[in-house]
């Protein structure tokens, strides 16, 4: 079976071999760093990485690598970074461990007297940065750029600045980019943007130079609270510019996409949920319900949600909502048991990640450790399909190469 294949028959829930994911999109990636790492290992062609995602300093990985790792999934990345800037242009960037990369061309930073790099919302340097990365970390973290709430006053389209129909020039980069992968065996992974409900990464506003709203983390989920008001007149015009994106968007990339990726907001934490049943139906739902009927009914794409967490709750919801594919699939978190999932939702929902837990098993283990994990949970997520192998979430900086490459030996091991 070509890659293409395996991870069509996946996703429709047909038995077959397990597909990888790796880097197919901003919640399976790899830090620059690894990637690097990788190369070296497989003996591939030495050079800096392309940071295509500088927010959690992901590194793009090459067609090379992707062979030599057995990789599935080929991501259409939408031509921004999360801080505005075109993914283009690459120039030599030395990181704060020592790591030199290429990054896009309008990545416009400084490094502050205490070691910390900041960077800027569309290259623009006559405004203040908006991510901050301290010389002990290895990503970006937002910085919060908010005025005082006046709660008299507050207006839901300044929480829509970063909302608008999409440009002749952003079609054309992602017609140009279907075209590029149209003979590519792997299978192709839409991340369009614009339909996020309150993902908390892009609450913020890294991408805006003068950001307006409700920005500061807190703030938001305070407001989801006592705000729903609020919040409901911001995804009801948020969702509408949506839909009017993704008529143009289908009719530039048509069904070579296989599926989009809608949302990252996380609904879940290490115990519990964000939220109850209850708000998610009232605030959530109606949303993500207007944006998965219009891509059932005019597409072939499925509908690609990612939360961490102890989600098990919320899990109903989401299938009555329309959602088809649930990343990471968590089951460190309190009441995500593995085998119960399968069990109860296996028949309605493609897992998507839960090879290896990279708490604790990836960055921590030993190489068999890891083997014995992953091939557990394959054994457990795989039967009659509706499973598509990963990381659970990225694998982050000083992950030992040793164990990455023996969860990709381990899946290889279990398809043959």
């Amino acid at each position: 079976m070509t890659s293409k294949e395996k991870v069509n028959a996946a996703i429709n829930h047909r038995p077959g071999p397990v597909p990888l994911d790796l880097g197919g999109g901003p919640t399976s990636g790899i830090h620059c760093s690894i990637v690097e790492g990788l190369r070296e290992h497989y003996g591939l062609e030495r050079g800096p990485v392309k940071v295509h995602e500088p927010f959690q300093m992901l590194g793009y990985i090459d067609d090379d690598l992707k062979d030599a790792m057995g990789i599935d999934v080929q991501p259409l990345w939408n031509p921004h970074t999360m801080f505005g800037f075109y993914i283009e242009n690459w120039k030599p960037f030395r990181t704060p461990w020592g790591q030199d990369v290429l990054v896009p061309g309008k990545f416009e930073h400084d490094t502050l007297p205490n070691g910390d790099v900041v960077l800027y919302p569309n290259g623009n340097r006559s405004v203040p940065p908006s991510g901050r990365m301290p010389p002990s970390s290895f990503f970006f973290d937002a910085i919060i750029r908010q005025d005082e709430i006046d709660e008299d006053n507050l207006n839901p389209e300044d929480n829509l600045q970063e909302f608008g129909p999409i440009s002749d020039e952003d079609l054309k980069r992602f017609g140009s980019m279907v075209e590029q992968h149209r003979e590519n065996p792997r299978f192709l992974f839409g991340l369009f943007g614009g339909t996020a409900l309150g993902d908390i990464a892009l609450v913020p506003g890294l991408n805006l130079e003068h950001p307006r709203g409700i920005r500061d983390v807190t703030e938001w989920y305070i407001s989801t609270a006592a705000r729903q008001d609020y919040l409901h007149a911001v995804f009801e015009k948020q969702i509408d510019i949506a839909l009017e994106n993704l008529v143009r968007i289908h009719a530039v990339v048509g069904d070579a996409v296989g599926l989009v990726y809608i949302c990252g907001t996380d609904f879940g934490t290490q115990s519990s949920t964000f939220c109850s049943p209850e708000t998610f139906e009232s605030l959530y739902k109606p949303y993500y319900r207007k944006v998965c009927d219009w891509i059932h009914g005019h597409t072939s794409w499925k509908v690609y949600k990612h939360t961490d967490g102890a989600i098990t709750s919320l899990i109903p919801h989401f299938i009555e909502a329309g959602i088809d594919i649930l990343n990471p699939i968590q089951w460190n978190a309190g009441g995500m048991d593995p085998v119960s999932l399968k069990r109860e939702f296996g028949r309605d929902m493609v897992f998507w990640g839960a090879a290896v837990d990279t708490q604790k098993t990836l960055p921590f283990g030993t190489p068999a450790e890891v083997r014995a994990e992953v091939l557990k949970h394959l054994k457990i997520f795989s039967p009659g399909g509706g499973f598509v192998a990963s990381s659970i979430h990225n694998i982050q900086a000083r992950t030992p190469i040793e164990n990455v490459v023996a969860m990709v030996e381990a899946i290889r091991e279990f398809n043959a």
